[in-house]
């Protein structure tokens, strides 16, 4: 494998997918996404690994998180949209259907395990029809390992904390997002 590719054995990747699902289940539970919307995951692998970002891509690791939410999200109708590395400007692999139903243009490019990084990838791997564009406005996101997932939620982005601050030893950092409040003083609002 390349510089910077991990050729480890990853010691505690159940743990890893246990934490996964731990935060994706509460996110999901407090972010009232519905059929058709998408929730964002930027990951680090060399974080949950406890290297510095970029410096240590884990195929192990991208595979077990990529794999591990997809399974949960199973059956939900909530599209996983994944984020890249700076390497493909955080360019966001998404399910075909998704770009079509939401009008998003699609760009050119495969991710790989140093340019695009080791989610991506997994995910590229996983999806029935995967492609990239670049960028969405989510419903919801994951950071996972301070990837910077900000740029893909819609406007107003509603921090929510789980009952772990990471996976593996990456920090996590979610949100969920509602709509503006317009309207000034004398207006009324549903509950978001």
């Amino acid at each position: 494998m390349g510089a910077g590719i991990s050729t480890e054995k990853c010691k505690n990747i159940d743990e890893i997918k246990e934490e996964t699902r731990t935060l994706l289940t509460e996110l999901l539970d407090v972010a009232g996404l519905e059929p058709g919307d998408a929730i964002v995951v930027g990951c680090s692998s060399s974080e949950v690994a406890d290297h510095k970002i970029g410096s240590y891509s884990s195929e192990e690791i991208g595979e077990a998180i990529c794999e591990t939410i997809l399974d949960t999200l199973k059956g939900t109708g909530i599209y996983l949209a994944a984020q890249c590395c700076e390497h493909l400007n955080r360019a966001i692999i998404v399910e075909k259907q998704y770009a079509k139903e939401n009008r998003i243009p699609e760009v050119n490019v495969v991710p790989q395990l140093k340019a695009g990084g080791s989610f991506a990838t997994a995910c590229y791997k996983h999806f029935s029809e995967p492609v990239a564009v670049e960028g969405i406005q989510a419903a919801a996101g994951m950071d996972i390992g301070d990837t910077l997932i900000g740029m893909h939620l819609r406007p107003v982005a509603v921090p929510v904390r789980g009952s772990i601050g990471e996976i593996g030893h990456a920090h996590v950092c979610m949100a969920r997002t509602r709509a503006k409040y317009i309207g000034g003083e004398r207006a009324v609002y549903k509950k978001q």
